[in-house]
């Protein structure tokens, strides 16, 4: 019987300045875990804190059932955006394990990943997908790709009414789970 060893998609990631990043990862082997609130609060606050520690500009945003996307832009001449997303994932994943270890939550099985270390993942793992955005069409297509893609998998109607998304913040209507820096968007670039 031959061993089968798992391939993970690799990232190359570019840590340009003044290029906008259009990033993309995704759960557990692909399971819809962001259907939980309090998963998705944490997301958001994890995202806050990694925006206020790395520095930058949060353009867009949409938690889809099994992944998430984000469009932002690092403010600093020098940064990581490995370091921004472990910032991101780090938290939630390790509140949630926490979490369902607590309270002795069958769910937990779900995140096993079968290896000693880690014992549990919520996040796939893997580079996710990394896009720099150097064009202002790209930059707007890219926007619209994410806020419309609840729309896409049938789970509203238009995309504001996706609670889970900054389309609703770039419609002018209330948004208090994480807000875009509107005022810094520059789509012209």
């Amino acid at each position: 019987m031959h061993d089968k060893k798992r391939k993970y998609k690799t990232c190359k990631r570019y840590d340009v300045p003044g290029h906008v990043h259009e990033l993309t990862f995704s759960c557990f082997r692909n399971q819809p875990l962001l259907t939980e609130r309090r998963r998705c609060l944490w997301l958001a606050e994890a995202i806050e804190a990694a925006r206020q520690k790395h520095v930058f500009l949060l353009w867009g945003w949409v938690f889809m059932p099994t992944h998430v996307h984000l469009i932002i832009w690092p403010t600093m001449e020098n940064y990581s955006i490995s370091k921004i997303l472990q910032s991101i994932k780090q938290p939630v994943g390790r509140k949630e394990i926490t979490y369902l270890k607590n309270k002795h939550d069958p769910e937990l099985e779900c995140l096993e990943t079968g290896q000693a270390k880690p014992k549990y993942r919520f996040w796939q793992d893997g580079g996710g997908f990394d896009r720099n955005i150097t064009d202002s069409d790209i930059l707007r297509a890219a926007l619209e790709y994410i806020h419309l893609n609840p729309v896409r998998k049938n789970l509203v109607e238009t995309s504001t009414d996706w609670e889970w998304s900054s389309a609703r913040d770039w419609a002018g209507l209330d948004c208090d789970i994480l807000e875009v820096d509107k005022d810094s968007f520059d789509p012209g670039m």
